[in-house]
């Protein structure tokens, strides 16, 4: 059984940084691409970021390209969110999902975590 668990999210003021974390368990972490979505009250879930298997490749959404990162440590099974220069448009539930697939996509995923609360005060 694949289990994500999220962890790092907060309150913080408007240009401001967070880190998200993500740990993952139950299957060869190493073999799949990760990817956040993030869900705002009142919105559908929506792509952030995605990273392929090894690192090497990652896409964002066009509202967060320039001030978020995702990475990986293989050696720890664990994905990450780096949020800069936050609005508070990004306020949302910011979710880690792990993809069917090596390369990262903005919709091929099957497994996600519970999710935790990003809100950027103005």
């Amino acid at each position: 059984q694949v289990q994500l668990v999220e962890s790092g999210g907060g309150l913080v003021q408007a240009g401001g940084s967070l880190r998200l974390s993500c740990a993952a368990s139950g299957r060869t972490f190493s073999n799949y691409a990760m990817g956040w979505f993030r869900q705002a009250p009142g919105k559908e879930r929506e792509f952030v970021g995605g990273i392929n298997w090894s690192g090497g490749s990652t896409g964002y959404a066009d509202s967060v390209k320039g001030r978020f990162t995702i990475s990986r440590d293989n050696a720890k099974n664990t994905v990450y969110l780096q949020m800069n220069s936050l609005k508070p448009e990004d306020t949302a539930i910011y979710y880690c999902t792990s993809s069917r697939r090596a390369i990262w996509t903005r919709n091929d995923y099957d497994y996600w975590g519970q999710g935790t609360q990003v809100t950027v005060s103005s």
